[in-house]
């Protein structure tokens, strides 16, 4: 058995399908065939038994084989050739029967018959020339008396060829539609199969294409109006594709952009370094100020790379997802109060005035709180020394608002690319990527960033984030 459910794993779904098709459809066909035949067998048997019981012997031919058993040579009676063969018989097993009619042998039930025991019985036996018989035995009543005469009865029996034939036909008939009826199911299922495949087959084709080639441009043809398993599969494959794809164009822009922007660094770092390693090698010592200039710009170079390399690193884990572990409930007043202490530190001379009120978010503490910084830095940035920065946090809706310059409108569509910066702040430090971080942090944490033009001048950046004025219950941990 598991040799042969092996057997049926090992081949082909399309084989399989067709296989178990044509297994159930002879399976079912068999049923009904069976019961077909076990139905018309009952039915003729019933009709054999009615003419049996309907069938009565004339008393003169009672009389008459009576009379002939008891000769020393009994004669041959003679009968129509379509009548039954009539068996007297006696409680002892000793039987009277016509010598032209084959004999019927007694049986138990015939032999209660004659003693009494049953009125009457029916059943089948096998005459002494080979042939099926249906026997119905019936006690033997008196003529004159009315009464029944114990020890003797009278059995009637008849032939089954009859029955046997046309069951033998309807046998063969049966088995031939079977067999047409298997092999046609297995040519439909073979068929249903090869349609009903025919998507599943596109999409292996499209995975291994993709797995061959890592083209993820390909996409599998769909109907609008399907919503059939293949159809969801198929749009779930061409949804995965361009997920893929796409992310294959951000990670391979982020590279460009990143190696864009490190070379810039680097080069200067190592125009410097080499600098100072011509001094050591020709002796001739540097100004001690030109010295301590390029080694103020080594310093700062290293302090940009570190800066976009930890930038680089944050946005790979938004890029990722934050795990589950590491999203709490955090005071959002909190991380925005902590946020304005950094801020005043790297702002001495602005006034920043805060206005926070309770606010409870789902969040990773770290990484909000560094989105929050990069607001506040940007504000203290390109804000005019002895600026103010106002900032409020209400209802959920934190905003941020500087007196800078501003950003023109043309730039604002661009603020959050990665690596995007404005021209008239391309010499200010940064990599251009804080404004990246805070959009994929506020967006895992179900919210959303916009910066707009303020009203006399400067920007407004917005934070809005789902939660509410206090904090959930504490649930308990499952010890």
């Amino acid at each position: 058995m598991n040799k042969a459910v092996r057997l049926v794993r090992a081949l082909p779904l399309r084989s399989r399908l067709s296989l178990l098709t044509a297994a159930a459809v002879a399976f079912a066909v068999a049923a009904v065939s069976v019961t077909c035949w076990f139905i018309v067998r009952g039915q003729l048997y019933n009709q054999v038994d009615d003419q049996l019981q309907s069938a009565q012997v004339s008393p003169p031919l009672l009389q008459s084989m009576l009379r002939n058993c008891q000769l020393s040579e009994p004669q041959d009676l003679q009968q129509p050739p379509s009548s039954p063969i009539v068996t007297i018989f006696y409680s002892d097993g000793s039987t009277c029967t016509n010598p032209i009619n084959p004999t019927v042998p007694v049986q138990a039930a015939d032999l209660a018959v004659a003693k009494g025991t049953t009125r009457s019985a029916t059943h089948s036996a096998t005459a002494d020339d080979g042939s099926e018989v249906r026997v119905f035995s019936q006690q033997v009543v008196d003529r004159e008396t009315g009464q029944v005469q114990r020890g003797i009865a009278v059995s009637i029996a008849k032939p089954l060829k009859d029955v046997t034939k046309p069951l033998s036909s309807l046998a063969w008939i049966l088995l031939i539609v079977s067999g047409i009826g298997v092999v046609g199911a297995g040519a439909a299922g073979l068929w249903i199969a090869r349609a009903g495949l025919r998507p599943v087959d596109k999409l292996t084709e499209a995975v291994e294409h993709v797995a061959r080639t890592e083209d993820l441009s390909i996409r599998i043809p769909i109907e609008e109006d399907s919503e059939d398993e293949i159809a969801r599969l198929s749009r779930s494959f061409n949804s995965m594709t361009a997920s893929l794809a796409n992310s294959r164009e951000l990670q391979q822009q982020l590279i460009a952009d990143a190696g864009h922007e490190l070379r810039t660094p680097l080069t200067s770092l190592r125009t410097n370094i080499e600098l100072l390693t011509r001094s050591e090698e020709t002796g001739r010592p540097i100004p001690e100020a030109d010295r301590k200039a390029l080694l103020a710009s080594v310093k700062a170079q290293m302090t940009e790379l570190a800066a976009l390399i930890g930038d680089l690193q944050t946005l790979s884990r938004s890029d990722a997802g934050t795990p589950a572990d590491r999203v709490q409930v955090v005071s959002l007043q909190d991380t925005v109060e902590a946020a304005l202490r950094r801020a005043r530190l790297r702002g001495p001379e602005l006034t920043i005035t805060a206005n926070v009120d309770p606010w409870f978010v789902r969040a990773e503490p770290s990484a909000l709180e560094r989105a929050i910084v990069n607001i506040l830095d940007n504000a203290v940035k390109f804000s005019p020394e002895g600026g103010t920065v106002d900032v409020t946090l209400k209802d959920g809706e934190l905003t941020v608002r500087d007196h800078g310059p501003g950003i023109p409108a043309d730039e604002l569509p661009h603020v959050f690319d990665r690596f995007w910066r404005s021209p008239s702040a391309r010499a200010l430090p940064g990599s251009g990527l804080g404004l990246s971080i805070v959009a994929r942090t506020v967006q895992q944490a179900g919210g959303d960033v916009a910066l707009s033009p303020a009203e006399g001048g400067g920007t407004v950046a917005t934070i809005r984030l789902p939660g509410a004025p206090t904090a959930p219950p504490e649930v308990p941990e499952t010890p």
